[in-house]
């Protein structure tokens, strides 16, 4: 409770989380900032980083995006090109980030920059924390195929950062960024963009609930459902034993990919030749036209499914990890994309 907030359990907060889901709120915006920076932050930041940042993100007052994918590094996240350099006591950032969700609304971003280029990818990166308002930033929205703007662009050209906005120590951002993911995964699993009971809903509205095939399919995504809402408990209840996200949360997201693909296939289904419409033409505003628009997302966003399975194959399964030649070689000498 020092920083805001009711000094809650993590269940209770996904029992919030699901009544939140219920009603029609615009909490996504928040996520970034809620799920993923503000929990790296108490695990990373300093006293005076926390002071500064943690209570302006509680009361919505800071919006947060995430600064790391760049046009050459995705699924390589390492291979991040974005340097940084130190200049008195500032950082000076020159790059490019790519698929930045919210950026062009938010306030501040985690940025993933390379300190140093004399070492090993993994360890000559550092994440700072950029206020999106600065001089030098340039931000290029990026029109997705259903015309809506979630992603953008982000140019870096001299921007000033003072070294206090480092978060953790200078060439310990790879476990900043790993921290920040492990959340951004459990976040992604803990909640969602609809409920059972809408579909539900949808299906006693618009189809024949008494076909067979209409019931199997219901019953599929039911379980699916049920799946994520007991691995969530399990991710909740490790953070009530004072666990930090580890790799299971790659198992959860899975679920999350799974459910949406089969969820957004359902939902067209149920609406029969009323889901070529779209807008206000179409059943519950269009909504679902959306949720199968975005299904594939979860594919992508927050770390591949296969990269979700190299996790669990190496960490979860103890299987060999991927031989990598460039594991040990400094950056500097590595070809560049």
């Amino acid at each position: 409770m020092e920083h805001g907030g009711r000094g809650l359990s993590p269940l209770l907060a996904g029992v919030f989380a699901a009544e939140e889901q219920k009603f029609d709120v615009s909490g996504n915006m928040f996520s970034v900032g809620v799920g993923m920076a503000g929990p790296t932050i108490i695990e990373w930041g300093t006293k005076a980083q926390q002071d500064q940042f943690l209570a302006p993100i509680l009361t919505a007052e800071h919006i947060w995006c995430q600064l790391f994918s760049e046009p050459g590094a995705g699924s390589d996240l390492a291979g991040l090109a974005t340097k940084a350099v130190l200049d008195g006591d500032e950082w000076v950032v020159n790059g490019q980030k790519v698929w930045t969700s919210a950026a062009h609304y938010s306030d501040y971003g985690v940025l993933l920059a390379r300190t140093d280029a004399d070492v090993p990818k993994h360890r000559g990166i550092t994440c700072i924390l950029v206020e999106m308002h600065s001089p030098g930033i340039e931000i290029r929205p990026l029109r997705q195929i259903d015309g809506a703007i979630h992603f953008n662009e982000v140019f870096l050209d001299d921007v000033r950062v003072p070294v206090a906005n480092t978060l953790g120590p200078v060439g310990s951002g790879w476990g900043v960024a790993m921290t920040m993911l492990a959340h951004e995964r459990a976040s992604i699993g803990g909640g969602g963009m609809y409920s059972f009971d809408q579909v539900l809903t949808l299906a006693r509205t618009v189809a024949d609930t008494s076909d067979p095939v209409t019931r199997q399919r219901l019953a599929d995504l039911y379980t699916r459902f049920e799946m994520l809402r007991f691995l969530g408990y399990r991710v909740r209840t490790a953070a009530e034993r004072g666990e930090l996200p580890g790799p299971e949360s790659s198992v959860l997201k899975l679920v999350v990919s799974g459910l949406y693909e089969v969820g957004g296939d359902l939902l067209l289904a149920l609406e029969g030749a009323s889901g070529m419409l779209n807008g206000a033409d179409a059943p519950f505003g269009g909504k679902f036209q959306d949720l199968f628009m975005g299904q594939w997302a979860p594919r992508i966003g927050g770390g591949t499914d296969q990269i979700q399975r190299n996790i669990i194959g190496e960490r979860v399964l103890g299987l060999p990890g991927e031989i990598r030649s460039d594991k040990q070689v400094p950056f500097r000498e590595l070809p560049q994309v």
